[in-house]
């Protein structure tokens, strides 16, 4: 499944900068959260003190290169780093967004028997589906076209690129196998995304023993 995960060109013309670090895990035992994973985060306690570091703004000016204002839909590590705390959704998703905090690193993480068929990320015609929450209802809504998204072939699974996840895709406490989608700008370093990878390995080890990892580095 990794080696058939694609990205667009027409994402690579708007940032040739762009590295991924995929990692498929399979059997994992998820549950409620239980606060172990937040001290993980090494800038976990100065979440939302600081500035914008230079990876925060590349995923910013990333964004306004497809249209969409960064301070409106913000860039998933960025918005993790404004919350003041982590969230607190069920093991696998706290272990994921403390290695975001930690590494100030974009994570998405994606039920992978939900999914239909490879992700991919491409720049939107604006015609696929996004499922969502509305008001507490279920909504369909459609991207932008040119917006940046992660897809299957059910629709999109993400919006503007880290922005927001679909429903169907989502980490619940039933998840067994997964995907997870590291995603890094210049001038972060190729080496601290492999880190990146291998403390939610040791994490997800925590939370899953037997778990059976498997990763794809995809560089500019």
């Amino acid at each position: 499944m990794l080696e058939e995960i694609v990205v667009d060109d027409a994402v690579y013309a708007l940032r040739p900068d762009l590295a991924i670090l995929l990692m498929t895990v399979e059997g994992l035992v998820n549950g409620p959260s239980d606060g172990g994973f937040a001290g993980r985060a090494e800038t976990a306690g100065e979440i939302g003190g600081a500035g914008p570091t230079p990876h925060v703004e590349a995923w910013r000016e990333a964004y306004r290169g497809f249209g969409v204002n960064p301070k409106r839909a913000r860039p998933s590590v960025d918005a993790l780093l404004r919350r003041g705390e982590l969230p607190e959704i069920n093991r696998v998703v706290d272990a994921y967004n403390a290695v975001s905090v930690g590494y100030e690193l974009p994570i998405g993480g994606e039920d992978l028997d939900a999914y239909e068929g490879p992700a991919r990320l491409v720049r939107a015609s604006g015609g696929e589906s996004f499922g969502t929450v509305k008001n507490g209802e279920p909504v369909i809504e459609h991207p932008e076209p040119g917006e940046v998204v992660w897809r299957d072939g059910a629709g999109v699974t993400c919006r503007r690129w880290n922005w927001r996840q679909c429903t169907r895709t989502r980490i619940t406490e039933q998840t067994k196998n997964a995907l997870f989608i590291l995603e890094r700008l210049e001038p972060y370093p190729i080496d601290r995304l492999v880190s990146a990878g291998a403390e939610l390995t040791t994490m997800l080890r925590v939370i899953s023993p037997d778990v059976v990892i498997r990763t794809r580095l995809i560089e500019p």
